[in-house]
């Protein structure tokens, strides 16, 4: 049993008894319950002989923040913690936006409650709003601060009306917390500039580049083309300061029980701004050693864990998000594993499949997406994953190695393959896709462009090719219906919804030209979204209307809640992907054909996995049974199916 799991029961026994415990007694109760693994966990990574005093001033802070912790969000906590596991059901619907490209500001975003509501989504994963430095700023994740709002964004006061807001139409939100680094710009860092030994400390500074060197022979580079190596000469302390992603983003030193302690009281500043879902940023690379690469280290998972526990004390409504995008075998561990089971994140990005999916796309086959989801050791029953097809990040090609040869590819070949299909080498491929931070050395680099683009809508357009269009859109919904039914959030890219197209306008900013994943993160277009209701055979409304109709049936199949209820099928057509997802009695079948021609699976293989065949069963999506040709089930090209077995009147 995991920590959330005694809470919950805890929680539920006090609720029955004459007149309720008070919140502090059940703060009290959870501090109790997690106060060993607290100091275990503390201590395993701060030696206790020389830290003991920092624990003492953790459990000041602990009470300290919980009593800072708005009451009406004290309540929900319970509230949630009772709920069960909420994250996991099928009502959930995400969308990731950036609030100033979405609609100006807060107040814009929340004038747009009702946009979300007509299409299903009622989760939102708001990119960062809080201060950031003028200029580069990584898209914001180079914070000044944890809790202030920039105001190009509005103010503090509006952002807490705009949760009150969505806390009352039932909306749940999700900010970052940029765990691993600051901007040169925080408070810490502007004292550490000034001579303050104190505050370098907070950060990884050497007066020489000894200790540098030996750092980068084992430090991959993040961005090798616009910040090479992971240390940056600061002249004003006369120090290197070690930056891993960019030369204005310091790395926190975690090795300094302080950080730790200060940085909880970030993330509660966070919390009390009413999010329910708090996403860790960068998260494999809190802590650093040398003769090593400084990734996924067990150091780190100790560290979330402590975050984890800590905060279940303080606001056990809240929950994490593992942004972890490495190795799938390695992204199953930020769940928390052995001992730590189910005790780091609740919810992590399912990168694996992303890529994946992308891969199928390019391939048109399934079998490497089937023999790397099959691989992946399940993930705990309280866990869940993020689905999703776009981000406002580049697309990693995070393949195993050994997947990729048993499927009958180099694994160097098959990358260069895949960047070419996506990035315009090969002149068969309809993709609009841009190469991001392409390394020589090694060969890799990932992919930047909008959905409709990278699936082949901008090219059809730009041809006024009907066959193509249609593909182009086929394709866009199959992918969507995969992340709305594979089990976990699905979280869509604003703009996906109407089928945006690359941006191409970065290239006239001078903040963004050097950092082409600004083309897949467009201003909203409203003037479409206007044009929906009329224009009901654009791509735009056929995808906005689909959406929303498959939206609407997952919300309806109590089988797309997240249980690990998930099967995958070794299908006999390499082209075809096939999952079952299952509750009680009932089952649905996912079927998607990633070939640009009809496939077929035949009668006796779809009796073998229990699907009822003609009239015995439909296709939610259309409604209709299916037909059997020669005993045979067609798919057309890029066709997605949502089986569902029917008893006989």
């Amino acid at each position: 049993m995991n920590q959330a799991e005694l809470h919950r029961l805890l929680s539920l026994k006090s609720q029955n008894k004459k007149g309720g415990i008070p919140l502090t007694s059940l703060y009290e109760q959870r501090l109790a319950t997690n106060l060993s693994l607290i100091k275990t966990q503390f201590f395993s990574l701060y030696t206790e002989k020389e830290h003991k005093a920092f624990f003492y001033t953790l459990l000041d802070k602990l009470e300290s923040l919980f009593k800072d912790r708005p009451t009406e969000l004290q309540k929900q906590d319970i509230a949630r913690l009772n709920s069960g596991n909420w994250y996991q059901s099928e009502q959930m619907i995400g969308m990731q936006l950036y609030v100033d490209r979405f609609n100006k500001d807060i107040n814009g975003l929340k004038e747009k409650i009702p946009y979300f509501e007509d299409l299903g989504v009622n989760f939102l994963h708001l990119m960062p709003i809080t201060t950031r430095p003028t200029g580069e700023n990584d898209g914001g994740y180079a914070v000044n601060s944890y809790h202030e709002i920039d105001p190009k964004y509005g103010t503090k006061k509006d952002f807490l009306a705009f949760s009150k807001k969505a806390r009352e139409n039932n909306m749940f939100l999700m900010l970052d917390f940029v765990v691993n680094h600051t901007s040169d710009e925080f408070i810490w860092a502007k004292k550490a500039k000034e001579g303050s030994q104190h505050h370098q400390n907070y950060y990884y500074t050497y007066s020489d580049r000894h200790i540098p060197d030996e750092f980068e022979k084992t430090l991959p580079e993040i961005f090798p083309q616009s910040a090479p190596g992971n240390f940056t000469y600061n002249a004003e302390m006369e120090k290197w300061v070690m930056t891993c992603f960019n030369t204005y983003q310091w790395d926190l030193n975690y090795r300094n029980p302080e950080v730790f302690i200060e940085m909880l009281g970030n993330l509660m500043s966070l919390a009390n701004l009413g999010v329910d879902v708090i996403r860790f940023d960068a998260l494999a690379f809190l802590w650093k050693k040398l003769g090593t690469s400084s990734q996924n280290l067990p150091e780190a998972h100790t560290l979330i864990s402590l975050f984890r526990m800590c905060l279940q004390v303080i606001a056990p409504g809240v929950i994490l998000l593992a942004e972890a995008i490495v190795a799938p075998r390695n992204i199953i561990k930020y769940f928390g594993e052995d001992t730590a089971e189910g005790n780091e994140c609740e919810v992590a990005y399912n990168a694996s499949l992303m890529a994946l999916l992308w891969n199928s796309i390019a391939t048109k086959k399934a079998s490497l997406l089937v023999k790397s989801v099959t691989e992946i050791p399940e993930k705990p029953n309280d866990a869940t994953w993020i689905n999703y097809i776009r981000c406002h990040d580049d697309i990693g090609l995070g393949y195993e190695d050994d997947f990729v040869r048993v499927t009958g590819y180099d694994p160097s070949a098959h990358k260069q393959f895949i960047l070419n299909y996506y990035c315009g080498k090969l002149e068969w491929s309809p993709a609009k896709g841009l190469l991001f931070m392409y390394n020589p050395k090694n060969g890799d680099g990932r992919i930047t462009g909008s959905t409709a683009s990278l699936l082949g809508l901008e090219t059809a357009l730009e041809q006024n090719n009907k066959s193509s269009i249609d593909y182009a859109i086929t394709k866009i919904l199959m992918m969507h219906g995969i992340i709305l039914t594979y089990g976990g959030i699905p979280m869509i890219y604003a703009g996906d919804e109407i089928a945006t197209l690359n941006d191409y306008s970065y290239e006239e900013n001078e903040d963004h030209v050097n950092d082409n994943r600004w083309v897949n993160r467009p201003m909203q277009n409203w003037s479409v979204v206007s044009t929906l209701k009329k224009e009901k055979d654009s791509p735009s409304a056929i995808i906005f209307n689909e959406l929303k109709h498959m939206i609407r049936l997952r919300k309806e199949q109590i089988v797309f809640a997240d249980t690990n209820n998930l099967k995958v099928h070794s299908c006999p057509n390499e082209h075809i992907f096939v999952y079952q997802r299952t509750h009680e009695n009932e089952s649905i079948w996912v079927l998607s054909n990633f070939n640009e021609v009809t496939e077929t699976l035949n009668i006796s293989w779809l009796l073998s996995i229990g699907v009822h065949t003609g009239k015995n069963s439909i296709d939610l999506l259309t409604g209709k049974s299916f037909e059997l040709i020669h005993n045979e089930l067609p798919l057309k090209p890029y066709e997605q199916l949502w089986i569902k077995n029917i008893s006989p009147s």
